[in-house]
């Protein structure tokens, strides 16, 4: 399963006015990092940065002016995102800008059935909050010491760790698969997998002798309706 982990910051918060002017992405395949990132700077196409988002990500238009259109990583950012799943915290404030970016060039917007947004996840996890990412890197324990300010690639890296606490922790990745030799049933080979054999010869029981006339006896007590007794006739049979 991959899955991207993504952020964009913009010029403001206008999706149908204001323009995306970065974009950070991080792989996971079967909920581990692969180490594939995704990070370009957009020029927004003569659209001034607001002052308020300026304070928040701290781009300026004098840093994105020799930066590509968006029509120039349009491919680029496709390819990467190409089947999979999309994660973003506030989701739909992301989808809403790279949408009317699609929009602009003409090309069909990502639906909503790829992507997931950990913010509702948190508010379901957590409802009495606060839910924002600092807030639940605080609460996971992950260190977020050097974000001093919002910036796409670091803020995707840091979800990345706070999605696959939110979903259930490191071993949300582990899938447990059972074997049967008897049947040459193999495990799944994907990639964090564990195989759980079943042992070739059966471990001697632990019960001393003492142990099962006593048990015995408790039975005879209860009767024949003893629930045990159905226990021991289907065990006889298999």
């Amino acid at each position: 399963m991959r899955e991207i982990i993504f952020d964009t910051e913009t010029t403001g918060l206008d999706r149908l006015d204001d323009r995306i002017i970065e974009i950070g992405g991080v792989e996971l395949v079967n909920r581990f990092p692969t180490g594939r990132t995704f990070h370009v700077y957009i020029n927004p196409e003569g659209k001034t940065v607001h002052p308020d988002a300026l304070a928040v990500h701290g781009i300026s238009n004098d840093q994105l002016a020799d930066k590509p259109l968006f029509a120039g990583i349009l491919h680029d950012f496709l390819d990467f995102i190409d089947g999979a799943k999309l994660i973003a915290h506030n989701a739909m404030f992301d989808m809403g800008f790279v949408n009317a970016e699609l929009n602009r060039l003409g090309h069909p917007p990502i639906h909503n059935d790829r992507v997931v947004d950990t913010l509702a996840l948190a508010r379901r996890k957590h409802p009495m909050g606060p839910n924002s990412l600092d807030a639940l890197c605080r609460r996971y324990g992950i260190d977020n010491s050097h974000r001093t300010m919002h910036g796409a690639l670091l803020d995707s890296q840091l979800l990345a760790e706070v999605y696959i606490e939110l979903i259930g922790g490191k071993q949300a990745a582990l899938g447990l698969t059972i074997a049967d030799q008897s049947n040459n049933q193999r495990a799944s080979d994907a990639a964090g997998t564990i195989t759980i054999s079943r042992r070739p010869i059966t471990l001697q029981p632990r019960l001393t002798d003492a142990e099962k006339s006593a048990h015995a006896k408790l039975v005879e007590k209860i009767g024949e309706k003893a629930i045990w007794n159905e226990r021991s006739a289907s065990l006889e049979l298999q």
